[in-house]
C-alpha cells in the first residue's frame, strides 16, 4: 500500500486542514498523489457536523463554534487530543463506509487493549467507548474516541479524534455527539501517560494492518 503517513506536532488551523484535505482528495481522485493518513492537533474549537443541532451547545464560552461538512454532531477539539484524518480510496477496497468505520473503531480498540483498557462500540452510537480497565468494569461506559467522516467519489476524509490528555472540562459546554448523560474520558484519566509520537506509531501500525484486510 502506497499510503503516505504525515505527522504534525504543532497546531493546524481547523479550516486550513479542511482546505488541505479537499485538495488531497482531489489529487487522489486524479491519481496524482497517494492516499494519506494525517496525524495532527487543533487548537480549541467546537465543530458541528451535518447532523448537529444548536441544542447541542449547552452554554457558550470563548471557544469558537464552527459548522463543518463532516458527518456527525457537535464535538470538541483541542490541545491534548490527537486527530487522525484518513484520505483513503474506497474504490480500491470495499465501497462500504460502515465497514471502513469499523476498521477505524477496531484499530483504536486494539490499541487500547494493549494498555488493559476494555472498550467496545454500540450500533446506535458511533465512536469508541471505555467499559473498564484492568478487568474492573465501570458502572457506565465513557467515550474516548469520536468519528466523523465524509466521502467524495468514494475517497474518505475527516476521521478520528482520540483523547490523550485534553482539558476534559471543555466538554461541559456541549452535548458531545448529541448524547445526554454520557461522560467523555481520556488516556490520562485512565492512568495512561503516553507521548503523541508513541501513540502515532502504535496506532498507525495497527490501522495499516487492519486496512490491509479490508478488501
Amino acid at each position: 500500500m502506497n499510503i503516505e503517513i504525515k505527522k504534525e506536532y504543532k497546531f493546524v488551523d481547523y479550516e486550513k486542514s479542511l482546505e488541505l484535505m479537499q485538495f488531497r482528495v482531489n489529487d487522489i481522485i486524479n491519481e496524482s498523489k497517494n492516499e494519506l493518513i494525517w496525524f495532527l492537533n487543533h487548537d480549541h474549537i467546537y465543530t458541528q457536523g451535518t447532523s448537529s443541532s444548536e441544542k447541542e451547545i449547552l452554554k457558550k464560552n470563548k471557544i469558537r463554534i464552527l459548522k463543518t461538512n463532516r458527518g456527525g454532531k457537535t464535538t470538541y477539539h483541542g490541545p491534548g487530543q490527537r486527530i487522525i484524518y484518513f484520505m483513503i480510496n474506497l474504490n480500491k477496497r470495499k465501497k462500504d463506509v460502515r465497514n471502513f468505520i469499523t476498521v477505524i473503531e477496531k484499530s483504536l480498540i486494539e490499541f487500547l487493549n494493549i494498555y488493559n483498557i476494555d472498550c467496545r462500540t454500540y450500533k446506535n452510537r458511533v465512536g469508541i467507548w471505555v467499559t473498564g480497565k484492568n478487568g474492573k468494569k465501570f458502572s457506565r461506559e465513557e467515550k474516548i474516541g469520536a468519528i466523523g467522516l465524509r466521502l467524495k467519489k468514494w475517497i474518505t476524509y475527516h476521521g478520528l479524534s482520540v483523547n490523550i490528555n485534553p482539558d476534559m472540562q471543555k466538554y461541559d459546554f456541549i452535548k458531545a455527539c448529541g448524547l445526554d448523560n454520557f461522560k467523555n474520558t481520556s488516556l490520562k484519566e485512565l492512568g495512561i501517560h503516553i507521548k503523541e509520537k508513541k501513540f502515532d506509531k502504535e496506532f498507525a501500525k495497527i490501522f495499516l494492518k487492519n486496512l490491509k484486510r479490508f478488501k
